[in-house]
């Protein structure tokens, strides 16, 4: 069975390569990454950068693979794999994503993603963010905790069109937006599902995701201690908890 992996902002797919070299040398093979218009792939003409937009496109890419699939997503790869099985769940096997705090109905969206949903403000925040050299976003990056390898990757993919694309999706995603993503979910008969709680994730409270998680009725593999970048910070970890899950899943 194919296992699928999609990434978020500002990122591109280069933060799997961890985790699917430790998958790899555990016998898991089948890996596809997609990577989101804008966001290491291009986007199409017109593209809106809309929540449904993106769980279009998923379902669009998973449609091409061989049905039902794994499908794994980190942080806006999460929300689009969470409007994914808002419409079609059928197409899943199973999925894990970090981040399910998102669709709580408490969850406030955090600093930066504010200043992104601000007119004017997020349109000065992107504009300093693309006009830097990529040695400059590499250093402005630096506190991310990514290995220099994949940090510059990340850095150099950021462009005008991941601009425009964060400014739409988040502007889209703003409150009670994600929270009425979640209340759809509940009513869906989801596939079997896990929470991956990153304790140290900063972006989303812990607490949230464990009751998001428990609403949707998915499983929880907490990961205590790491933070959002879970997946290259101790990729063993995570690929130990991600192979337990498929394998009691068949």
């Amino acid at each position: 069975m194919t296992h699928v992996f999609v990434h978020g902002n500002p990122e591109v797919d280069a933060i799997w390569g961890p985790l699917v070299a430790a998958l790899t040398a555990r016998g898991i093979a089948d890996i596809v990454l997609l990577s989101p218009p804008g966001f290491g792939s291009p986007a199409p003409d017109g593209w809106d950068a809309s929540m449904e937009s993106y769980a279009n496109w998923l379902i669009t890419e998973v449609e091409k693979l061989e049905a039902p699939v794994h499908l794994v997503g980190h942080d806006w790869g999460a929300g689009h794999v969470l409007g994914l099985l808002a419409r079609r769940p059928d197409l899943v096997a199973t999925w894990a994503t970090d981040i399910v705090g998102l669709i709580h109905p408490d969850y406030t969206w955090h600093d930066a993603a504010q200043a992104w949903q601000t007119p004017d403000v997020g349109e000065q925040v992107i504009d300093a963010m693309v006009s830097m050299t990529i040695d400059e976003r590499t250093a402005a990056f630096a506190g991310l905790g990514l290995p220099d390898d994949i940090l510059g990757k990340v850095a150099a993919g950021l462009n005008a069109e991941m601009g425009r694309c964060i400014l739409g999706l988040y502007r889209d995603a703003t409150q009670p937006a994600a929270a009425q993503l979640g209340e759809r979910l509940v009513n869906v008969d989801l596939p079997r599902g896990l929470g991956i709680i990153a304790t140290a994730d900063s972006y989303v409270p812990a607490e949230l995701c464990t009751a998001a998680t428990s609403t949707l009725g998915a499983g929880e593999l907490r990961l205590e201690g790491l933070g959002h970048w879970w997946m290259v910070e101790d990729p063993d970890q995570a690929a130990v908890g991600l192979i337990n899950f498929w394998q009691e899943s068949t």
